[in-house]
C-alpha cells in the first residue's frame, strides 16, 4: 500500500482563495474590510519570519494588516494597554500576540486580555470553554486546519476511531474536541499512556502532535488509517539539517491510507486558518453570515 499524500500547501492555497473571495464580498456588499493585528514582543528570529509571512498573506487576501513590534523589555502594563486599544478598535477584527513571550511577561494574562471575539488564535479561556461544551467559539488554527483536511479527505468522520497523541492546550486538547464534535470516538494518548502502540493501532485517524521526531513508526499504524502529522522537528542527519514530523514518514506511508508530509502538510494550514478565523470574527462582529467551509 502507498498512502495518498494530503498536500497541505495546495489545500491552504484553496482556503486562502476562499478567504479572498469572502473578503471581496464583504468590501463590495457591506463596505467592510476585515482587519488583523499581530503583536510581536522581542526579536526572536523564527517569530519575526512567521509574523512577516502572516502580514504578507493577510494583505494578499485583501485584508487590513497591522503589526506592532515591541522591544523585549516591554512591560506588562504597556502590552496590556496596547491589547486594550486593539480590543476597542472597530477596524480590527482579529488580534494575535505572537508566542512565546519574554519570560518576564505573564503569557496567560496576556492571552486572556484579548477580547474573546477577536481571539483568532482560539487560546482565550472563554473560547476553550465554548469549544469544550460544543458552542460557537474561535477555534485554534492548527487543529482547525487538521479538521478541514480530514473532512475533505473522508467526507463524514462519524463513527471513526481517532487517536490524538499529545495533550497540549494548543493542539492536542482542541483537536480532540473537534473530532468529538464530528462524532469520532476519541482517545487522547500521551507519554504515560500504557501500551501506546496498541492504542494507536486501533485508530482510523492518528493525529501525531507530541513534539518528538519520528516517534510514531509504521508498525503502529492500522493499514489504511489516516495519519495527520502536526510535528515540526529540526534534526541533523548525514551531516545535513532537515525537518521531520512526529511520524516516521516512510514507514507510515507504506501502511497508511493517507498521510500529511512534513514539511508541506499541516504547517501551511495554520496561517490559512488564521486568515479564515479573522474573516469569521469580522462576520460575527457585524451580524453577517459566516463563510461556509471555513469554520468548525
Amino acid at each position: 500500500m502507498s498512502a495518498t499524500v494530503i498536500d497541505g500547501r495546495a489545500f491552504a492555497a484553496k482556503v486562502r482563495e476562499q478567504v479572498g473571495e469572502h473578503v471581496t464580498r464583504l468590501k463590495e456588499a457591506h463596505g467592510i474590510t476585515p482587519g488583523l493585528a499581530v503583536v510581536l514582543v522581542g526579536e526572536d528570529p523564527a517569530s519575526e519570519v512567521y509574523v512577516r509571512s502572516k502580514g504578507k498573506m493577510t494583505l494578499e487576501v485583501g485584508m487590513k494588516s497591522v503589526e506592532h513590534k515591541l522591544s523585549a523589555q516591554t512591560g506588562q502594563q504597556e502590552l496590556l494597554d496596547l491589547i486594550d486599544a486593539l480590543n476597542n478598535d472597530p477596524e480590527i477584527h482579529g488580534i494575535l500576540v505572537q508566542l512565546p513571550l519574554p519570560d518576564h511577561l505573564d503569557e496567560d494574562l496576556v492571552i486572556n486580555s484579548i477580547a474573546p471575539a477577536k481571539d483568532v488564535d482560539g487560546f482565550h479561556v472563554s473560547n476553550v470553554g465554548l469549544l469544550g461544551t460544543g458552542q460557537k467559539s474561535m477555534v485554534p488554527c492548527t487543529p482547525l486546519g487538521c479538521l478541514m483536511m480530514l473532512r475533505a479527505h473522508h467526507g463524514s468522520l462519524s463513527g471513526m476511531n481517532a487517536v490524538v497523541i499529545g495533550r497540549s492546550n494548543i493542539v492536542g486538547k482542541p483537536m480532540a474536541q473537534l473530532l468529538l464534535g464530528d462524532s469520532c470516538t476519541v482517545t487522547i494518548a500521551h507519554s504515560r499512556t500504557k501500551d501506546l502502540p496498541e492504542v494507536v493501532r486501533r485508530a482510523d485517524i492518528v493525529v501525531a502532535a507530541v513534539g518528538r521526531p519520528e516517534m510514531v513508526p509504521g508498525d503502529w499504524i492500522k493499514p489504511g488509517a489516516t495519519v495527520i502529522d502536526v510535528g515540526i522537528n529540526r534534526i541533523e542527519r548525514d551531516g545535513k539539517k532537515k525537518l521531520v514530523g512526529d511520524a516516521d514518514y516512510d514507514s507510515c506511508a507504506a501502511v497508511a491510507g493517507a498521510i500529511t508530509p512534513v514539511p508541506g502538510g499541516v504547517g501551511p494550514m495554520t496561517i490559512a486558518c488564521l486568515l479564515a478565523n479573522t474573516v469569521t470574527a469580522c462576520c460575527r462582529a457585524n451580524g453577517l453570515e459566516e463563510p461556509e467551509g471555513l469554520t468548525a
